[in-house]
């Protein structure tokens, strides 16, 4: 247990882990795959060097097979990744239902006229870590890492901070995992797959680390004017290069509690800041009861 978060370990009624608080770090890029997979390399390799190549153990085949991660299939997730138009890869941790540490990539091609009048498209990546790295390296050791991921990429945007863990989306059970997400808002719900479809060049929400590329930074106004905006104590906004920037609340990730009146007063003074880029969910083929959970939960730090 941290003082800056839950332990939160979800079970079956079988004893398997469905879903646990840990960290994600992503990126959303408005640019096909061929344009970025080497950049997208060049992230993997800086991730597998933090967390190191025993952390994940297994990939998915063509054929949708879980195959353990040897020689030949790391030469396969090279290929994959440099020599197609477009690549879906999960890298997973070594054993099943961990839900540790993740690599997850839907690298599209945008001018694929398969996909019609789809203009949110990106090529989206997301990165695991569980909370036992965090406070094993520390919180500036972990932005560090992100800035590290980062640096290659030509992202839109990018946010990386706590999140629910798993395979099963939170908002959609009952009970505890549901009560949890309204409970502490500082723990991002993962939909990696769903926003490579939709994003486009919005941004998901405030995160501990927000990153701002274009066309969302100029949009916002620049680094002067979200400097000038943003009065938390902690909030910094750091330029990078490629006119982008991070946007760090405070040192560490914070889960809030609303049952604590711990409401996270920086992350909601960034989503006033980010409203008018802020991206709502729009093609949601569930029943009415789950829309109004997630708008809800999309505007947690609004209302």
């Amino acid at each position: 247990m941290s003082e800056h978060y839950p332990r939160i370990r979800l079970h079956t009624a079988h004893g398997h882990l469905l879903m646990r608080e840990g960290m994600s770090i992503n990126f959303y890029m408005r640019h096909s795959h061929a344009e970025v997979a080497q950049a997208v390399k060049s992230s993997l390799e800086v991730y597998l060097s933090a967390v190191g190549l025993g952390a994940i153990g297994r990939y998915a085949n063509d054929a949708g097979e879980w195959r353990f991660l040897d020689d030949a299939g790391w030469e396969f997730i090279r290929h994959r990744l440099l020599h197609r138009d477009k690549t879906l890869m999960t890298l997973h941790d070594a054993l099943n239902g961990e839900y540790r540490y993740r690599f997850e990539y839907y690298g599209r091609a945008l001018e694929d006229p398969s996909w019609g009048d789809r203009p949110g498209r990106v090529c989206a990546m997301s990165f695991w870590l569980p909370t036992e790295y965090l406070e094993e390296h520390g919180p500036g050791r972990v932005r560090e890492l992100a800035l590290e991921l980062a640096a290659p990429l030509p992202f839109c945007s990018g946010h990386a901070g706590l999140s629910f863990n798993g395979e099963t989306e939170p908002l959609s059970m009952s009970g505890e995992a549901r009560a949890l997400c309204f409970r502490h808002p500082g723990l991002d719900i993962p939909k990696l797959e769903h926003l490579s479809c939709e994003l486009g060049t919005r941004v998901r929400g405030p995160s501990w680390l927000t990153f701002l590329g274009q066309p969302v930074l100029g949009q916002l106004g620049g680094v002067d004017e979200l400097r000038a905006q943003l009065a938390s104590p902690g909030s910094t906004v750091q330029e990078m290069e490629g006119e982008r920037a991070v946007i760090t609340l405070g040192k560490w990730p914070e889960a809030g509690d609303t049952e604590q009146g711990q409401m996270l007063p920086a992350y909601r003074e960034l989503a006033r800041v980010l409203e008018p880029c802020l991206y709502r969910e729009e093609r949601i083929l569930r029943p009415a009861s789950f829309v109004e959970d997630i708008h809800r939960w999309e505007r947690r730090f609004l209302d």
